[in-house]
């Protein structure tokens, strides 16, 4: 009986036999395995690719006063100026109500006095001049003497003690001398006062340059009452 030929089995991973053996099946070849990313060590960005575009560049590092306190932003600034504005008119109307009052109750009487058979009298202009005139003059001119005093009160005395008016407290900035090793004083705030409010009433138009200065003023960010009294206004966390 004849035994069918017999034929070497070709090694593992060889190519198949050159006669009588079968061909392996066609398929798709094999893909190789996605290499994995590469990152640097920890703390380090990523190699950039040189096909995704230059690199973003990092924001810059916010501006530090030599005290190494940041700057408080021109929005914070802006809003405790208001805040501080509500509140000082508001303790002007305060003030002031009360004597306008007396004046226009006096003015209404002396406008709506009548003669006996009911008809208006005729009013004194000098009446009207000691009664209603010079009371209302006196009262403003009063009026401003004590706001004076009340615009010292809360911008200078209450500032110098920590640095912050109620506005101030409120959007967490404070006023802190620009060379670290000095400390807010009467003198700085006095100073501050005098070009930010007394200076900008005279002058028309100063309180909108005034403000305005610290959005190009390099590298702190003052104002130019700050710039007379040598302080900045950082940004604080309480």
């Amino acid at each position: 009986m004849t035994q069918p030929p017999s034929y070497p089995m070709p090694p593992a991973g060889g190519p198949p036999p050159t006669a009588g053996g079968f061909a392996p099946p066609a398929g798709p070849a094999p893909q190789p395995y996605a290499v994995p990313p590469q990152y640097g060590p920890p703390g380090h960005p990523p190699p950039h690719h040189p096909y995704a575009g230059p690199p973003p560049h990092p924001a810059p590092p916010p501006t530090l006063t030599p005290a190494g306190q940041p700057l408080a932003s021109f929005a914070d600034r802006l809003l405790a100026w208001l805040l501080d504005t509500a509140i000082t008119a508001g303790v002007a109307m305060l003030l002031f109500m009360p004597v306008f009052l007396v004046i226009w109750w006096n003015m209404f009487t002396e406008m709506t006095r009548t003669n006996p058979d009911g008809t208006l009298v005729e009013p004194d202009p000098g009446t009207i001049m000691t009664d209603v005139m010079v009371p209302l003059l006196l009262a403003e001119l009063g009026l401003l003497v004590v706001m004076l005093g009340f615009y010292w009160l809360y911008h200078v005395e209450y500032l110098k003690r920590g640095g912050q008016t109620l506005g101030k407290k409120a959007m967490r900035i404070r006023v802190v001398p620009l060379d670290p090793s000095l400390t807010l004083n009467r003198r700085m705030a006095g100073r501050r006062w005098l070009v930010q409010y007394l200076a900008a009433s005279l002058v028309p138009g100063f309180s909108y340059l005034d403000g305005l200065w610290q959005l190009w003023d390099k590298p702190w960010q003052q104002c130019l009452h700050d710039r007379f009294a040598g302080t900045v206004v950082v940004k604080v966390s309480a």
